[in-house]
């Protein structure tokens, strides 16, 4: 797939204000500080369609943009240790399981993992809670560049084991980097093959 064009739509922390058009959407989630907008950035070859920001947690919006015309890319806030109060934390956790749940039009969450650390209790409780919601998502592992290839392959192995604890069957993974673009044909290629099948 090639975008050929990626603009900015809307924001906001209520699903009812979201585009009302029902074209496909690809969301995007993942702890504080993943890398998320560099992904995003990344993927759309746009330097600066997500902000990104050294301050974990700077994401507090549903944002929604529209590439090629046909799909929406949702970069929903991180969850986790941003620095913010306890009283904006569960804000937020409300409106975003209100979008993950509730969105009709949500065909996948990208769930970004950190490659560089072991698996954590946040994460794999987060992806068993998609997966007893029936929440369709792909693993994301980010920043494979920070890390050799032996203990890449080791990290991945134990988040697998850990989530095979749970899970009969693993939901696809990607790896990517977002410096040298690593993973951005497949993850395109994949969200092209899901709107080539809803088509039909």
């Amino acid at each position: 797939m090639k975008i050929k064009t990626a603009e900015f739509v809307i924001s906001n922390t209520d699903i009812k204000k979201c585009p009302t058009d029902n074209l496909p959407e690809y969301a995007f989630i993942g702890r504080s500080n993943v890398g998320k907008s560099s992904l995003i950035n990344m993927l759309t070859e746009r330097k600066s369609l997500a902000k990104i920001s050294s301050t974990p947690g700077k994401t507090q919006l549903i944002n929604h943009f529209i590439i090629n015309d046909n799909w929406y890319l949702v970069d929903l806030p991180g969850y986790g240790y941003a620095k913010v109060s306890k009283i904006s934390r569960k804000k937020f956790e409300k409106f975003i399981w209100d979008y993950i749940e509730k969105r009709e039009q949500l065909i996948n969450l990208f769930v970004l993992i950190d490659s560089r650390h072991e698996p954590l209790k946040i994460d794999i409780d987060f992806m068993n809670k998609l997966g007893q919601k029936g929440i369709p998502f792909s693993i994301v592992f980010t920043k494979i560049d920070k890390l050799s290839s032996s203990k890449l392959s080791k990290n991945l192995n134990n988040y697998k084991k850990k989530l095979l604890v749970n899970w009969e069957v693993l939901p696809k993974i990607f790896t990517t980097s977002a410096s040298s673009k690593i993973g951005r044909i497949e993850i395109l290629n994949y969200i092209d093959e899901i709107n080539k099948s809803l088509d039909k």
